[in-house]
């Protein structure tokens, strides 16, 4: 129905860039809400950021000022997550979750994860 796929992690040291990206793809009417989560080990997966259909942005507290979620008016359907000024805290896996409508007619699923990309910070 819809494929969310992620990439763009990696291993960086600490105070260097990364961005991700998430593709969103399949059967899909509108696209509400889109958003960024991480798990690190041993941890509860956590929300990073978040970008409505309105273009209202929020943002976790440990990452407000370093990281940003946009889209692209050239790359339909997806959604970036930079990570500036990185530190050894933010590794972990990174996940994209999205909430969509279906078409009308269509009984489908409307939250959809991605299967997640590792994101390594050395000190």
């Amino acid at each position: 129905q819809v494929q969310v796929v992620e990439s763009g992690g990696g291993l960086v040291q600490a105070g260097e860039s990364l961005r991700l990206s998430c593709a969103i793809s399949g059967r899909i009417f509108k696209i509400n809400v889109m958003e960024w989560y991480r798990q690190a080990p041993g941890k509860q997966r956590e929300s990073v950021a978040s970008l409505t259909s309105g273009a209202s942005r929020n943002y976790a507290d440990s990452v407000k000022g370093r990281f940003s979620i946009f889209t692209r008016a050239n790359a339909k359907n997806t959604v970036f997550l930079q990570m500036n000024s990185l530190k050894p805290e933010d590794t972990a896996v990174y996940y994209c979750h999205v909430k969509v409508e279906p078409p009308p007619g269509y009984p489908d699923d409307n939250s959809y994860w991605g299967q997640g990309t590792q994101v390594t910070v050395s000190s």
